[in-house]
């Protein structure tokens, strides 16, 4: 992992979830344009940022769409090959080898290598994973929130921050952002 930059950039959290809280991938509106707000995130970015099932998740459908074994809308395709050429990096105790284009492992302490990673990327950050936000969250490392909230209420599981913090986190509305297809995306940033 090469992570020598001067200046350091947020660790931004960005994930789809409905009102109750549901980040269930699969309960989301998936349309051009909420793939166009992850595309932006995505290009404002250093890099990203996941847990091993995210990744694999990620990594079993992406790179075929990249390399046009898929048959998709373009702007799921402009998707595709910028994540491919995204620096991506991986939070895992299990899995040590990563083939997936421009894909690394961080290994160890998980506040100092998320502190380096942070460290080392200018742009920032981009986390999307639940469980990892919410061990993340607990160490004090994320710095901005930019959560995509569905017109949808699944009444189910998997639940942000399902696991619980330490305390309640003040945040800063930055933005509130309307979509046409009702989901609302809303910035915040970690009031300290």
């Amino acid at each position: 992992m090469a992570l020598d930059s001067p200046a350091m950039g947020p660790l931004i959290f960005s994930l789809n979830l409905t009102l109750d809280g549901c980040v269930d991938h699969q309960e989301g509106i998936a349309d051009d344009e909420t793939h166009a707000f992850f595309t932006r995130l995505m290009d404002e970015s250093g890099a990203m940022l996941w847990g091993r099932v995210t990744y694999e998740m990620m990594e079993s459908y992406w790179p075929a769409v990249a390399r046009g074994d898929e048959d998709v809308p373009p702007a799921m395709r402009e998707w595709a090959v910028k994540l491919e050429a995204k620096p991506k990096y991986v939070v895992s105790s299990t899995r040590k080898d990563y083939s997936w284009a421009n894909s690394h492992h961080i290994a160890g302490d998980l506040r100092e290598g998320v502190q380096q990673l942070k460290d080392a990327t200018p742009d920032g950050v981009l986390l999307g994973s639940g469980k990892l936000a919410t061990e993340l969250d607990r160490l004090d490392l994320i710095d901005e929130y930019q959560l995509l909230v569905h017109p949808r209420i699944a009444g189910h599981g998997p639940t942000l921050h399902q696991g619980g913090l330490p305390g309640t986190r003040q945040l800063e509305l930055l933005s509130a952002k309307p979509l046409r297809n009702g989901a609302v995306a809303m910035h915040y940033r970690r009031a300290r």
